[in-house]
């Protein structure tokens, strides 16, 4: 891959996901171990907690928001999820039995920061999530999870942001030992799962690659883009569309799926694309009953005349057949199908970008941190 020329620095960094996962998975829990080091110092604060709040922005945020589902349902702790600009400005959440994760891809995003710093002001403890060791956040956070991304030179976050999600799932497998809710095998499965997706995605890039060029020569004259899905696969759908306002300009809202019907269905039919999150795992009954949830929105969509790109399971043949375009994603358990769908999300935003003639490594009006005004 070293030799490889791409276009854009952003598709270099697309295409470096699968090494930037196994390192990060590698670094944050070494083979033979089941606990990351680096939450050592809060061991104590971890087991008794209660409550988690996350505050973030951006894709860190959208990151977050999958981490929310992750720890509850693996670690039964009630999670909430805050916009890191609105968190110094509200006076409850933080109380005893409460830790407070801030994550930033820089670590220097200056809200994300002020978020870190007020926590500890207030005595909580605080994790640092972020790429960048030597950042505000990796030093003042009691405790670190660094992401092993490299580098991330384009504005849009892609690698930082699988990275991210890997270190969630982690956290949710730590504190779920520490909960005592986890037996070792079954969290030696768990990470083993995780462990084989840098396989996964190595394999699939360049189909992926393929096939969301073609979706974006499809749809890049569309009017707008309703990204769609439930549980876990909602936060990729707001990222999904993150990207792409973000590199192409295009407008884009991401949505639980069951919530187009109240009132965004509006926008179904004409120029508009439904872009459906419908990934589903075959052995997780929760998972395909959400799934047969969102096959009745796709079957909306399609009655009242829509057009929709739909991310769906390699075998999933009933959500192929409602696609005008189709991505197909392989096999993964339910918390983990974010990671696999997310690639081909971002790779439908940077050749629409492309297409549209915009400079996807550096957007208008983006910066990798944001400053406070």
């Amino acid at each position: 891959m070293n030799d490889r020329e791409f276009a854009h620095v952003m598709l270099r960094e697309i295409y470096e996901q699968p090494q930037a996962l196994e390192a990060t998975v590698q670094g944050t829990l070494p083979e033979g171990t089941h606990f990351p080091a680096a939450l050592t110092p809060l061991e104590s604060a971890l087991r008794s907690c209660e409550k988690l709040i996350i505050a973030a922005s951006g894709s860190s945020r959208n990151a977050g928001l999958a981490g929310e589902i992750m720890i509850e349902e693996v670690a039964g702790i009630a999670v909430d999820v805050e916009y890191a600009s609105e968190y110094c400005g509200r006076t409850s959440g933080a109380s005893a039995g409460t830790v407070v994760m801030v994550i930033s891809q820089s670590g220097e995003s200056a809200d994300a920061v002020a978020a870190l710093r007020e926590s500890r002001k207030r005595g909580t403890a605080t994790i640092g999530i972020t790429n960048v060791a030597d950042s505000t956040i990796a030093r003042e956070a009691d405790a670190l999870l660094l992401t092993r991304a490299r580098p991330e030179m384009a504005i849009p976050a892609t690698k930082s942001f699988t990275t991210q999600l890997s270190v969630l799932y982690l956290f949710a497998l730590a504190l779920a030992a520490l909960k005592e809710r986890l037996a070792t095998s079954a969290a030696v499965e768990h990470l083993g799962r995780l462990r084989l997706l840098s396989r996964q995605l190595q394999e699939s890039l360049d189909t992926w690659n393929r096939t969301a060029r073609e979706a974006a020569e499809r749809f890049k004259q569309a009017k707008s883009f309703l990204f769609i899905g439930r549980g876990v696969h909602y936060a990729i759908a707001r990222e999904g569309a993150l990207k792409l306002k973000e590199i192409s300009y295009s407008y884009a809202e991401g949505l639980p799926a069951g919530e187009l019907l109240h009132g965004p269905n509006a926008l179904v039919g004409g120029d508009n694309v439904v872009a459906a999150l419908a990934a589903r795992d075959a052995e997780d009954a929760g998972s395909m009953a959400r799934h047969a949830m969102t096959m009745g929105v796709l079957q909306y969509v399609k009655t009242h005349g829509g057009r929709l790109l739909v991310v769906a399971a390699a075998d999933d043949q009933e959500a192929q057949s409602l696609g005008d375009a189709a991505v197909l994603v392989p096999p993964a358990p339910e918390l983990l199908l974010p990671l696999v769908e997310v690639v081909p999300l971002q790779l439908f935003a940077y050749h629409v970008g492309v297409l549209s003639g915009c400079d996807v490594d550096h957007p208008r009006n983006l910066v990798k941190a944001v400053v406070r005004t």
